[in-house]
């Protein structure tokens, strides 16, 4: 089967059959063998690209796997094999879920438990970039931060594969959503899904901006700040929150860790959410399983929409990550096997 390999760490925006790349096309990986009664083996559809594959890649992200071995997490398919004791699922049935690692490839095998079955009249490539952007974001939303209608959500790095996840669902709440980017065609994206304001980084300051659109909405501030980006504008973003106000930690996409000073947090009686959202599986796995199914059952219904900016096939992977690398994507970024839609950006 084809699949992408990591043979050492480093940069995979390289080209994939550059000596230099970490990352290997290989058309001659075994087809993985069903590894228990209850394992399914599926055909994978589309695979979606996540920051965290990329620093994963780097050496950079907190879960460092031995080398060599097959990037990826979430995916969608269509069900190939399936073990002696599988009962829910059946060969032809469509299917999307998540794994530590394997989905960069035109199979990979679960546990029945682990698979979600698509609705029929939902797009199975959308479903592959489903589980982990926004199930991030609906984890941090509604579980974490439980967010209401009525409350105020900023969402930082809102063009994003979180972001603009985030952005969707806090609408589907009933919050009133601002959200923060950088760039005209993100702005104006945006702006398309109905966000009460959008901020363009490019041209304005978060914080007057912000407190302009507040004053004639007369709100008092924000309640919930969803931060994948850290560094200074997390810093900047902090002068807009309430008392009470809720901060989710979900990432560092600027590179920069944020410094919270735990004495505003106090005096402000701010909660801090770290957000780590792949440990569920480990700590808290019905979380996880209500959320994906609550998030298919919003997007057969219309209220969420996966955007996907660019597509490619297995053997540009060090284009789609360099899509990821130079956040030009407003979305997600996918891999799709058998029929690629656009090897260029829709943008």
């Amino acid at each position: 089967m084809e699949a992408l390999v990591c043979r050492k760490l480093g940069d995979p925006t390289v080209g994939v059959y550059d000596e230099k790349s970490p990352i290997e096309f290989s058309k001659n990986e075994k087809i993985p063998e069903l590894n228990s009664p209850t394992a399914v083996r599926v055909r994978v559809k589309a695979t979606s690209l996540n920051y965290a594959n990329y620093l994963q890649i780097l050496g950079k992200y907190q879960e460092k796997p031995p080398l060599p071995f097959i990037p990826g997490s979430d995916y969608s398919g269509i069900v190939d094999a399936v073990g002696p004791n599988v009962s829910n699922f059946r060969v032809g049935d469509t299917v999307c879920s998540f794994a530590a690692l394997g989905s960069f490839a035109q199979f990979i095998v679960a546990d029945q438990s682990d698979l979600f079955p698509v609705p029929k009249g939902c797009d199975l490539v959308a479903a592959g970039a489903l589980p982990v952007a926004f199930g991030t974001s609906h984890v941090a939303l509604v579980h974490r931060a439980q967010l209401s209608s009525g409350q105020v959500l900023v969402v930082l790095g809102a063009a994003g594969g979180v972001g603009l996840a985030a952005v969707q669902i806090g609408k589907v709440l009933g919050a009133t959503v601002i959200a923060v980017a950088r760039g005209a065609e993100k702005v104006k994206f945006l702006k398309s899904l109905g966000v009460d304001h959008v901020v363009d980084l490019s041209n304005e300051n978060v914080i007057t901006s912000v407190k302009e659109f507040l004053k004639a909405r007369k709100l008092k501030g924000v309640d919930v700040l969803y931060d994948p980006v850290g560094g200074k504008l997390t810093k900047e973003s902090m002068k807009l929150l309430n008392w009470g106000a809720q901060i989710l930690v979900i990432g560092f996409a600027s590179g920069e860790v944020p410094v919270i000073p735990a004495n505003i947090a106090l005096v402000k009686n701010w909660t801090v959410h770290g957000l780590y959202w792949g440990s569920y599986k480990i700590h808290r796995p019905g979380v996880l399983e209500d959320s994906i199914r609550e998030l298919l059952s919003w997007m057969l219904k219309g209220l969420i929409t996966i955007h996907i900016s660019h597509t490619y096939g297995l053997s540009e992977a060090n284009l789609a990550f360099s899509a990821i690398k130079d956040r030009k994507a407003i979305g997600k970024v996918m891999i799709a096997f058998d029929d690629v839609r656009s090897i260029s950006p829709k943008l």
